[in-house]
């Protein structure tokens, strides 16, 4: 593949993550801070981006992969985008912001699947150039969120103008720079089973693949609460540039990325799992005790140690599931697991964040919230430490992520 090519996939990489890091850590600091939504209300919001995933994958595999060429598609979505981002500032009750954001999410989240399908059908070797080529995306995540961190406008409607303005650019580069990639299942029969990735319901008759099913989603739950609720924290905290610290966990998991394969040699996918779901619980314990003064090395740790406890657990889930499942169930099995996670599993997560952080809070006779952070961010220690348990005592695996097993699985 010419080296022009990855270049430009690069960039498609760079500016799709852009896009959505541009609002989606300091979203919940708007709606607490400046609109003072409720928790429950926040969480409600947070969860769209959760809707449209189980949304998406009907749109995929039922309109962009069959009527239309994919570049084309990903520049009309992002226009829908931007128009909805660029609304969504002049508004301020909980209707109208819910129905933009969902409409935004909905507009928004089948393009991740169709910028790795335009990569993925462009590259030569996927296995070899994918990884170079998505790693531009967590960089453009990166820069956005220094720049929102930077400009100090974490509880404004800026990070939306930033959204619409790089969907925009987005649409514009779409049709321009992206090559063409005509509709790849066109004229196939496609149905809502095979879309979701439920024909690899038969592989929840394996226990230990069934207590990881049970196990990806419920870990969606403590996960959410972070995603959701981590930088209206660190604000309150008084943590300065919270947007920009939150950062290093990106840079934490590209590191870990580097790492998983020297880990992979030297332990189980159930020992991968335990220290994903352990660094968990560890990271909630130091947000729930750390500060913005003395105890700062507490909230800088739990950050970083996103690296761990994203990638032990929800990658290594994936290359689990990949190297479990039958040869024709892969790409199947796959479609299942994102279904469960991203969708059900984070939709449920967001609405429990939100409903949590209502109960920690207690409302003051001239209306000042307050509200027991100490006691949420233990909530969520509780449950990954739950969750790590199940793992530990149901999850009995053997199984070391690594191609020559999967070939003889596979056999």
């Amino acid at each position: 593949m010419p080296a022009f090519v990855k270049t430009r996939l690069g960039a498609m990489m760079f500016l799709e993550y852009v896009v959505w890091g541009s609002w989606y850590v300091t979203i919940t600091t708007y709606l607490t801070s400046t609109l003072h939504f409720s928790g429950t209300q926040a969480g409600a919001v947070f969860g769209t981006a959760s809707v449209a995933s189980l949304v998406s994958p009907f749109f995929v595999g039922l309109v962009a992969d069959r009527f239309f060429a994919t570049e084309r598609v990903m520049a009309v979505l992002y226009v829908l985008g931007a128009i909805c981002m660029f609304a969504l500032t002049k508004v301020t009750t909980f209707a109208s912001v819910y129905a933009l954001v969902l409409a935004f999410c909905l507009c928004y989240f089948p393009t991740i699947a169709l910028t790795n399908s335009i990569t993925m059908q462009q590259v030569t070797s996927p296995g070899r150039d994918f990884p170079p080529i998505r790693v531009m995306g967590t960089i453009g995540w990166i820069v956005i969120q220094n720049i929102v961190g930077f400009m100090r406008v974490e509880a404004t409607t800026t990070p939306f103008m930033l959204a619409a303005a790089s969907s925009i650019v987005m649409a514009i580069y779409s049709l321009v720079a992206l090559p063409h990639t005509p509709p790849r299942a066109k004229g196939q029969k496609v149905t809502a089973r095979s879309i979701l990735g439920l024909d690899a319901l038969v592989m929840m008759k394996q226990r230990d693949f069934a207590v990881f099913v049970i196990a990806s989603v419920l870990a969606c739950i403590p996960l959410t609460f972070y995603y959701s609720f981590t930088n209206p924290y660190l604000n309150d905290a008084g943590v300065v540039n919270a947007a920009n610290k939150m950062t290093l966990a990106q840079i934490s998991e590209i590191a870990m990325m580097l790492l998983m394969p020297v880990i992979f040699r030297i332990t189980t996918v159930r020992g991968i799992l335990l220290m994903g779901l352990g660094a968990w619980a560890v990271r909630y314990g130091l947000l729930a005790y750390g500060d913005a003064g003395a105890k700062m090395w507490m909230f800088y740790i739990a950050i970083l140690l996103h690296g761990v406890c994203y990638d032990f657990f929800f990658v290594a889930g994936q290359l689990y599931t990949d190297q479990v499942a039958p040869p024709h169930f892969r790409s199947t099995a796959q479609g299942f697991i994102s279904f469960v996670t991203y969708g059900v599993g984070m939709l449920i997560g967001s609405l429990l964040s939100g409903s949590a952080l209502d109960y920690f809070t207690t409302r003051a006779a001239d209306g000042t919230l307050t509200r027991n952070w100490t006691s949420f961010w233990l909530s969520s220690a509780t449950m990954s430490f739950a969750i790590m348990l199940l793992v530990l005592l149901f999850f009995r695996t053997s199984v070391r992520i690594g191609a020559g097993q999967r070939q003889a699985e596979a056999a």
